[in-house]
């Protein structure tokens, strides 16, 4: 069973590392979330675009202590990243966000996370300010309400979604910021390419309620801090009018 970790105090992320050996990584030198320093993003012109295909398949929405995520019962689709190809396996959020843009920090970031077949993964990163709802929180609304009640009954309560759709997450994208990373959350494994969407999306701060009611109060906070690039770079897409 995994160690427990947390957001604050004696199980807090500036303790992870030494929880456990097998979070060792979460001391490591390319950890993520980062901070982006907009000016010190590098355009790429060999970036290419983040094309994505995601069909409508079963779900379920999960409780799974330290966040909410989407569970998918088989992959809705993929994302190719320098020609190989990641398949969609979840997706979950943390409020406040953990990556910031010159050091500001937004309500809530949505992580899409992908695994190629050797293991390796690459997350898209949305950031939400607040404003005008969220087409994909507002589908998920009857089972975060569900997901809220149960909490109190079951230790991982699931809730089936059925069949979602999960084409609202398509939206082209004009510009992003790629670097290697890690996960934000132990075992902090250093094998994710991170992408961050440019577009920061609108949240209502009802949704991003909904979205913490379920966790208990030590998890309603769970963005780990940014850590140092130490030498990494952060490359800059940017979609011209010929891609």
């Amino acid at each position: 069973h995994a160690v427990h970790f947390g957001y604050s105090g004696s199980v807090g992320p500036q303790k992870w590392g030494s929880l456990s050996p097998s979070y060792a990584a979460c001391d490591g030198k390319s950890q993520s979330p980062v901070n982006i320093v907009q000016k010190q993003a590098v355009l790429n012109k060999n970036l290419k675009p983040l094309t994505r295909s995601y069909a409508p398949v079963n779900a379920t929405l999960r409780n799974h202590g330290t966040a909410i995520d989407v569970k998918y019962e088989t992959s809705p689709g993929w994302v190719t990243v320098w020609g190989k190809k990641y398949l969609l396996a979840q997706m979950h959020w943390h409020s406040p966000s953990e990556h910031t843009i010159d050091g500001q920090s937004y309500p809530l970031e949505l992580h899409l996370v992908h695994k190629a077949s050797d293991g390796n993964i690459t997350v898209i990163g949305i950031l939400y300010k607040y404003g005008d709802s969220d087409p994909i929180v507002e589908k998920l609304e009857k089972g975060l309400k569900k997901l809220a009640k149960e909490g109190k009954k079951h230790e991982e309560p699931q809730i089936p979604l059925g069949v979602i759709d999960t084409k609202q997450l398509k939206r082209n994208t004009r510009k992003y910021y790629r670097y290697a990373g890690s996960l934000t959350t132990p075992p902090c494994s250093e094998i994710v390419t991170w992408n961050l969407l440019g577009k920061v999306r609108t949240v209502s701060k009802r949704q991003v309620e909904l979205l913490k009611a379920p966790l208990k109060r030590e998890f309603q906070k769970n963005a780990r801090p940014t850590q140092p690039l130490n030498g990494r770079k952060i490359e800059l897409f940017k979609k011209t009018d010929d891609q």
